[in-house]
C-alpha cells in the first residue's frame, strides 16, 4: 500500500467529510425548509447506505474474514463485527443529549421557526449539533479511509454514501446558527468545520493503524462500517423522513438511492 493509495484514500475521505458544507449552502437561498425535498433527500441517503452496505461492503468484509478464519469462524466474526458497529454508533448516540443529537428527528415546524436574534438557544443548538456531528464523523473518516486504501471500488461507494448522508447534517447545523445570528458566513463556517473530523479520522488511521492493517483488520472494519451505516439509515434517515410527513416521497427516495448506488457499483466494477 503505497503513498499514492494513501493520498487517494485521504482525498476521498476529505470530499465525503466536507460535503457537510454543501448542506450549509442551503442557507444562502433558505427561507423555509421544504419537507418534500428533505424527505426525498433523506430517503435517497438511506437507500444509498443500505444498498452499499448489504451488496458491497458486508460481502467484501465477510470474504476477507472467511479467507482468514474459515467459513464457520469467519461467519461468526463477520456477524459480531456487523452488530458491533451498530453497538458502537448506538453508544455514541446514547452519550449525546437528544436535543443536540443529529440522529434525533425534529419536526419541520421546529426547523422552520426562525427569528433572527430572538432565540439565543438556537446558536447553542447549532454549535452543539456541529460538535455531535464531528463526533459521529470521526469513525466514519477512519472507515472511509481504510476501505478506500484496501479497495477503491469499495471506498468510492462508501464515500458517496457518507457524502449524501452528510448533506442533511450540514443543514441541521447551518440553519439554527443562521436563524440565531442572521449571519450566513458563520452558519456556513460551523457546518463546514463539523465535517473536518472525517479527514481527521483518516489522518489518525494513517498515523496509527497503518502498521496493523491486514485482511483481518480490513474485514472487521468493513463489516463494522456496514453495521454503522445500516443503523444510521434505520435510526436517523428514515425516521426523520417520516417525521416530515412525506412517506411515499421518502420511499421513492429510498428506491432511487438504491438504484443510484447499483448503477455506480456497476460502472465502477
Amino acid at each position: 500500500m503505497g503513498t499514492g493509495n494513501a493520498i487517494w484514500a485521504f482525498l476521498l475521505t476529505l470530499v465525503a467529510g466536507l460535503s457537510t458544507g454543501i448542506g450549509s449552502l442551503f442557507v444562502l437561498l433558505w427561507k423555509k425548509t421544504n419537507a418534500k425535498i428533505l424527505s426525498v433527500m433523506l430517503g435517497l441517503s438511506a437507500g444509498v447506505m443500505i444498498y452499499v452496505s448489504f451488496v458491497d461492503i458486508f460481502p467484501s468484509g465477510q470474504e476477507l474474514l472467511i479467507s482468514e478464519f474459515g467459513k464457520k469462524a469467519g461467519s461468526w466474526i463477520t456477524a459480531a463485527s456487523f452488530f458491533g458497529g451498530m453497538l458502537l454508533i448506538g453508544v455514541i448516540d446514547k452519550l449525546i443529549p437528544s436535543k443536540e443529537n443529529p440522529h434525533e428527528s425534529r419536526s419541520i415546524e421546529k426547523i422552520n421557526s426562525c427569528g433572527f436574534g430572538t432565540n439565543s438557544g438556537l446558536i447553542r443548538t447549532g454549535m452543539l449539533t456541529a460538535i455531535a456531528i464531528a463526533v459521529h464523523n470521526f469513525p466514519e473518516g477512519i472507515a472511509t479511509f481504510t476501505a478506500a486504501l484496501h479497495d477503491r471500488t469499495i471506498g468510492i461507494p462508501i464515500a458517496i454514501a457518507i457524502a449524501l448522508h452528510n448533506i442533511p447534517e450540514g443543514i441541521s447545523v447551518a440553519i439554527p446558527v443562521y436563524c440565531a445570528t442572521g449571519n450566513r458566513k458563520k452558519a456556513f463556517m460551523w457546518s463546514f468545520l463539523s465535517g473536518l473530523s472525517e479527514p481527521a479520522g483518516a489522518l489518525i488511521a494513517f498515523l496509527i493503524l497503518m502498521p496493523f492493517l491486514n485482511n483481518v483488520v480490513f474485514g472487521i472494519l468493513l463489516t463494522s462500517v456496514a453495521g454503522i451505516m445500516v443503523y444510521i439509515s434505520m435510526d436517523e434517515l428514515l425516521p426523520t423522513a417520516e417525521e416530515y410527513g412525506e412517506h411515499h416521497l421518502a420511499i421513492a427516495g429510498l428506491i432511487a438511492g438504491m438504484v443510484l448506488m447499483a448503477l455506480s457499483i456497476l460502472v465502477l466494477t
